[in-house]
């Protein structure tokens, strides 16, 4: 599996990840997302897009925090 530390993470913290479902499901889309994470997830998109390959993972996270 390529991607062991990811999904060690996910497996770690799947409580908190799904904590938004103790609420009614009515309210659901509304804890899990809001305009701001969306458009900031679209911009770190298109930019990544543009770049196409990064040499590590250094150089990725440079990028996201510099759009942050």
């Amino acid at each position: 599996m390529k991607l062991q530390k990811a999904a060690k993470k996910v497996e770690d913290d799947i409580e908190e990840t799904l904590a938004y479902m103790e609420f009614p499901s009515q309210h659901w889309l509304k804890i899990r997302t809001n305009n701001v994470i969306e458009r900031m997830n679209r911009e770190i998109m298109r930019r990544t897009r543009v770049v196409g390959a990064f040499l590590d993972g250094k150089s990725a996270l440079m990028l996201v925090c510099a759009r942050l």
